[in-house]
């Protein structure tokens, strides 16, 4: 498969969506980008669609086109026949105007190969009994078929797309002539390069839009008519089968749009459901006018267009031989491997999930199963880590660690006041039993709610705050910072009781000393003026040393 779509690594922002919107799941993350694989890829361009970063770009041949047109060879544009509702209704004819000026010798429809396609499709139900014949005009649908159902590939019809039978018939009228294709889709680009010799280069309308911009070409609105032009239902759901007689005997004629709805009924046709059915399969929601590069997706707008333009007869075409219109599909393998059940257990409790019921299956990662994650990480196109709930948990689970661990107490309240929640070390402060009897009420059933009240108001943080709770007997040093983002004020409280009651203990120490001090000194006192009486000395030295010994005790 060619290289149609790539990756602006830099604005990938690892969000998934292009692997939960992705059918068949051929994107691989590493190193925080998706990067596209392209052997399993269908090009169904949902991931171009849905990129919320447009991060996927589809790659542009405007240049390559551009050299041909330089050479001089005459150049003939295919102009698939959701046109009408890409371009606001302007018609064939401005369209023609507008791809001359551009350089481009001649401009056809599309359509003229979907009527040759159509009539092929009408011979092999008549002529060939064939039990089930599935459409081969949608690329991305052949690519299903050939990487993901080798089993069905037989019913798919080897006849070659409009495109292919358009731009051969082109060729076979002008011999000399290059072809280019332009419509609104992405794996056109890679069936035009893929099978040589219809096709020298695939534009979208996208593509068209900007070099007719840089060129200062505007399409006029105006809008033609011709009544040979019924196949210009094709680009519609069971555009098909409009154009198509069904008067072959025993036959069912069914159309389904989206790549899911396709898969499905591939499935049931692997299982034997369905017999003697001619199956229209588009891979778009709504066929082409919903493809991944119409600029005006409106696919209830693109219907009405395309059936206000379509005629109600067949184009003119010559009589075709079926064996010019034979297209060979080939199983395409795939290089992803099937682990063993072990392997698979051993990824999923990596993921935390030791048992049936913890595989939640919630597609968050991209994967419909928590079974196909694995199987995807084993192959190294996923990653443990884009396992949401896991993720959720494991950063719960450290927080919780972090929060139930730490020393301080903390007790976060949103901006009405109500405990949102209460760690262990606030609860042992509090003297609460469990979280759950506080959670939810006002901050007044277990504290003052005034320093909350004032942070609120005042707009200005409380730090390093000392009080005594008297409710809990609790001396405490608090801070409460207002998380003005997520609305919640955020309390940590650091129990200082013990260094409290250890300073008070210290204080009455100090304080009975110093009383047995002066006791002692009254005492000492009075026997030094007794003896100084006796021996008519001065008791002013031994009074200066007592006194400061005094002081040193009260000091301490």
């Amino acid at each position: 498969m060619q290289n149609c779509l790539t990756l602006k690594k830099s604005n990938c922002k690892n969000c998934y969506k292009c692997i939960r919107h992705c059918p068949v799941k051929s994107i691989r993350f590493s190193g925080n980008q998706a990067h596209i694989i392209n052997n399993e890829c269908i090009l169904c361009g949902h991931c171009v669609v849905v990129c919320p970063q447009n991060a996927k770009e589809i790659v542009s041949e405007v240049e390559k086109v551009k050299v041909l047109l330089q050479s001089g060879i005459p150049m003939v544009a295919s102009l698939a026949p959701s046109f009408i509702a890409n371009f606001n209704g302007a018609g064939i004819e401005a369209l023609t105007d507008a791809l001359k000026k551009l350089g481009f010798t001649d401009v056809e429809e599309t359509a003229v190969g979907a009527t040759i396609v159509k009539k092929e499709y009408e011979r092999l139900l008549k002529e060939e009994n064939r039990d089930i014949i599935i459409s081969s005009c949608c690329h991305t649908i052949n690519l299903l078929i050939q990487k993901y159902f080798h089993a069905e590939l037989k019913y798919l019809a080897d006849v070659l797309s409009p495109m292919q039978a358009h731009c051969a018939d082109i060729k076979k009228r002008h011999p000399e002539a290059k072809t280019v294709f332009i419509g609104p889709c992405v794996s056109k680009k890679d069936e035009a390069q893929y099978y040589d010799g219809y096709v020298d280069a695939a534009l979208t309308f996208d593509e068209l839009s900007e070099w007719l911009r840089a060129e200062n070409i505007t399409i006029e609105q105006k809008t033609d008519s011709n009544e040979k032009s019924r196949a210009r239902f094709f680009p519609t759901t069971g555009g098909i089968l409009k154009t198509m007689t069904h008067n072959a005997e025993g036959y069912t004629y069914l159309a389904i749009d989206g790549v899911e709805s396709c898969i499905q009924a591939l499935r049931d046709i692997e299982s034997g459901k369905i017999h003697k059915c001619f199956i229209e399969m588009s891979a778009c929601k709504g066929s082409c006018i919903g493809g991944p590069a119409m600029e005006v997706r409106s696919i209830v707008g693109g219907d009405l267009a395309v059936s206000n333009y379509a005629g109600k007869e067949d184009f003119d075409i010559a009589e075709q031989d079926p064996n010019d219109l034979r297209k060979l599909f080939t199983p395409i393998e795939l290089k992803g491997q099937q682990p063993t059940e072990t392997e698979i257990a051993s990824i999923l409790r990596q993921m935390g999930k030791f048992k049936p019921a913890d595989e939640l299956n919630c597609g968050s990662c991209g994967y419909n199963t928590c079974r196909e994650k694995a199987v995807a990480i084993y192959n190294g196109k996923s990653e443990i880590s884009m396992c949401l709930p896991f993720l959720k948990d494991k950063a719960e689970s450290f927080s919780d660690t972090i929060v139930n661990n730490t020393p301080n107490g903390l007790i976060v309240v949103n901006e009405n006041l109500e405990v949102q929640q209460i760690n262990n070390s606030a609860r042992k402060i509090m003297n609460i039993r469990s979280a759950a009897d506080v959670l939810g009420d006002q901050v007044i059933r277990i504290m003052d709610p005034k320093p909350f009240l004032d942070v609120l108001n005042s707009k200005t943080d409380l730090r390093d705050v000392r009080t005594y709770l008297a409710e809990y007997n609790k001396f405490v040093k608090f801070t409460i910072v207002h998380d003005r983002e997520y609305h919640v004020l955020i309390c940590i409280m650091r129990d200082e009781t013990e260094e409290q009651t250890e300073r008070q203990k210290k204080e009455n120490i100090s304080r009975q000393t110093v009383e047995i001090a002066d006791k002692v000194v009254d005492k000492q006192m009075r026997i030094v003026q007794e003896i100084a009486s006796l021996l008519g000395e001065t008791a002013a030295e031994t009074k200066i040393a007592l006194t400061k010994l005094k002081e040193s005790i009260t000091d301490e």
